[in-house]
């Protein structure tokens, strides 16, 4: 294999997604295993699963049953195998019965402004602790600020950015981008520009797919939860 060969990655995800935080994780493990052939730069994208979430957001079992036709039964099977990966991949979910779904606009446009400081994983993953682990809301500007706070990023810039309507243009854009390319699921992985890979793959799945992809013996798309 080509050792330390560079590889572009863009994930196109939201930080209300379960599978996005499980696929981001099996990636990172992925490459921690292929460390030395690969050196990987990643790079967060926005995809809204609810853009017209109003900012009270909604009762997250209400929603599920709504948007998905899925019932309590449905909703708590799931729950216990994302709760399961994700204890498998050391990222704790705390899911309740009284949880919410919210409206993720400002976090990416502070997740696009983060990228002038390298710090997008960083935010991200607060981001997803915020909302998966300690049940808070991702549109709230204060809890926001906590996040960009944990992530390293400066508060008092942060907050300018959420008060203002800044960066609200070029997220949509580059939502409107990603949608034009047919991309209607998160995550979503575009590596090198060309190739994809979708969904919450296990780590193993991941390796065998990047090692094939560095190794130049497949193009095109797959991907599974």
């Amino acid at each position: 294999m080509t050792m330390n060969k560079p590889m572009h990655i863009e994930i196109i995800s939201d930080v209300s997604c379960p599978w996005c935080i499980i696929g981001y994780k099996s990636l990172s493990l992925a490459l921690n295993r292929l460390s030395p052939q690969i050196n990987a730069h990643i790079a967060w994208k926005p995809f809204e699963l609810n853009p017209g979430m109003p900012a009270e957001g909604q009762h997250l079992g209400e929603h599920l049953h709504e948007k998905y036709g899925s019932s309590q039964a449905d909703i708590e099977q799931t729950r216990s195998m994302i709760t399961a990966r994700g204890a498998a991949l050391g990222f704790p979910f705390n899911f309740k019965d009284d949880g919410r779904i919210y409206n993720t606009f400002n976090a990416h446009r502070l997740l696009y402004w983060a990228r002038q400081f390298d710090r997008q994983t960083e935010l991200k993953l607060a981001l997803f602790g915020l909302y998966f682990t300690e049940g808070g809301n991702p549109g709230n500007v204060d809890e926001l600020l906590q996040a960009a706070t944990k992530a390293g990023l400066p508060p008092d810039e942060a907050r300018k950015i959420l008060e203002s309507e800044r960066f609200g243009a070029e997220v949509r854009a580059e939502e409107a981008k990603y949608q034009a390319m047919g991309i209607n699921m998160v995550p979503t992985f575009i590596i090198n520009e060309k190739y994809r890979i979708t969904g919450g793959m296990p780590v193993d799945e991941f390796v065998a797919k990047l090692e094939q992809l560095v190794a130049g013996e497949i193009t095109g798309e797959a991907g599974t939860k």
